[in-house]
């Protein structure tokens, strides 16, 4: 049976991440503790919020170093995938330092403000099994600060310019949109999540 390890990393929206698992048939628990992420057969790093902080946060518990050398499939959401990243432009925060780049906050106008916040399309730029089914279909974003698209990009977004949406390197993954919030798109995502082993 699978079991996610969600690291309180400060995210939102975790009841509804573990609604969205359980529906799946996956157990979840919400901990800072390293055994338990070690020994979960999935890692999910939720995250709303700034940088900063959510850094401050794993560096406390004693996970800057442990989340980089986990071999299981590794999934961030939101901040938690931008932390996926070497450093974040939103307080100049070094990251975890897994996929190359850098985090660079959304440029705003008034017909796109920031934070985007709602619905919009997802071009698939690779096909993956982490984004099987899935299609240029629509997800729910919250976000300030994003990416630029790269080799590691699946799916990208536009909002005023293009960032990345899903990206993977090896074992590790991430959505700049909210899965569980995203209907039956983001329930497909979790899916082919859980389904890596």
């Amino acid at each position: 049976m699978r079991n996610a390890a969600i690291v309180a990393s400060g995210g939102a929206n975790i009841a509804s991440l573990q609604f969205a698992l359980a529906r799946l048939g996956c157990a979840s628990t919400l901990t800072t503790d390293a055994d338990d992420v070690a020994d979960a057969t999935h890692v999910i790093l939720p995250g709303v919020g700034a940088a900063p902080d959510a850094m401050a946060r794993l560096a406390e518990a004693g996970l800057v170093d442990v989340i980089p050398r986990l071999r299981q499939p590794v999934l961030g959401i939101c901040l938690g995938m931008q932390l996926l990243f070497e450093a974040s432009d939103e307080g100049d925060t070094p990251c975890l330092g897994i996929l190359p780049g850098r985090v660079r906050r959304l440029a705003s106008s008034a017909e796109l403000p920031v934070p985007h916040m709602g619905w919009n399309r997802l071009t698939v730029r690779r096909d993956r099994p982490l984004i099987e089914g899935l299609g240029d279909g629509y997800a729910y974003f919250a976000h300030g600060y994003g990416t630029a698209s790269g080799t590691h990009t699946l799916a990208s977004c536009a909002y005023g310019e293009e960032f990345a949406a899903v990206v993977e390197q090896g074992n590790f993954c991430g959505t700049q949109f909210h899965p569980e919030r995203s209907g039956p798109l983001g329930a497909r995502l979790l899916a082919n999540f859980l389904a890596r082993s």
